[in-house]
């Protein structure tokens, strides 16, 4: 399988009962199959701790913003969204198999629960103020 980020050649790896794909010396990403992340997205889940430290290269740039294809559905593109409304990590997901895609680092924050703001979405301006929300509430109202 071609990584989604940086084309390289993906490696499976067993993490535990778990098999995932990594882009081992590449852009570090992970490939996880449908309800495979679940196993390993909580820090007291170990067979996580291991995902957290594959090889990568620091000299390779990825552009964040490119559409990516999923590496088990090539034809399919990958969605981006928020990983959940609590822990603010944008994750790629495959509409179609269900598969998850994380670039290098947001495994670690998704653990935490501390995500913030990827790079890609620094200042899009998705969120929106208190004073914003209910100037809209009045515009709904009125009609």
């Amino acid at each position: 399988m071609k990584c989604p980020a940086c084309e390289n050649n993906l490696t499976e790896i067993q993490v535990g009962s778990l098999k995932v794909d990594v882009c081992q010396r590449g852009c570090g990403g992970i490939w996880f199959d449908a309800f495979e992340l679940q196993q390993v997205d909580q820090q007291e889940e170990t067979a996580g701790e291991a995902l957290l430290q594959i090889e990568r290269d620091e000299s390779l740039v990825v552009d964040a913003s490119r559409k990516r294809a999923c590496p088990r559905c090539p034809e399919v593109k990958l969605y981006r969204h928020w990983f959940s409304s609590k822990i603010r990590v944008q994750v790629d997901e495959c509409p179609n198999c269900g598969g998850y895609w994380l670039d290098a680092g947001e495994l670690a924050q998704i653990r935490s629960g501390q995500g913030g703001p990827s790079e890609g979405m620094k200042g899009s301006g998705s969120a929106l103020s208190g004073d914003v929300i209910r100037y809209l509430y009045r515009m709904q109202s009125k009609r």
